[in-house]
């Protein structure tokens, strides 16, 4: 199995399990290799060490150089964002395009209230807002809304 370190377009690091290079390259191409973050397919590459085990572990004390400690962080911030959307998916209902309707009914009185998410235009969210309907725009990336692992 080979542990590959992918970014897509909008420089999203994550990492990919394939079980060779050439079943990487055959995925990608077939653009079934997306960005967990975005959902992107223009998916490349990025330079990595493999993983040799030949003893102890060197002493690690010295602080990483800055642009290992910087994607440290954009990837502690990808974490959490995907974390969030776990929980959103999780917690609500998808109902699709009657988003809106819902939205107003529970508004109302005539609909029990409930998470709920899905899709309006963006003349329809505002207005949902303009009539005192807290809605939140948020874009799913559609391999988040499957199970995720």
């Amino acid at each position: 199995m080979k542990v590959l370190d992918l970014r897509c377009a909008n420089h999203h690091v994550f990492e990919g399990w394939f079980a060779s290079e050439d079943d990487f390259q055959d995925q990608r191409t077939r653009g079934l290799v997306g960005c967990p973050v975005c959902g992107d397919a223009a998916i490349e590459k990025q330079l990595s060490a493999p993983r040799l085990n030949l003893g102890a572990a060197p002493d690690m004390a010295a602080s990483p150089a800055p642009q290992v400690a910087a994607a440290t962080g954009n990837a502690q911030v990808q974490a959490l964002w995907l974390q969030a959307v776990r929980q959103i998916v999780e917690r609500t209902e998808d109902v699709g395009d009657r988003f809106a309707d819902l939205a107003r009914q529970m508004h109302y009185g005539e609909e029990p209230e409930r998470g709920i998410r899905g899709r309006t235009s963006a003349d329809e969210a505002a207005a949902l807002i303009d009539e005192g309907i807290s809605v939140l725009p948020l874009v799913l990336p559609e391999a988040l809304k499957k199970p995720l692992q």
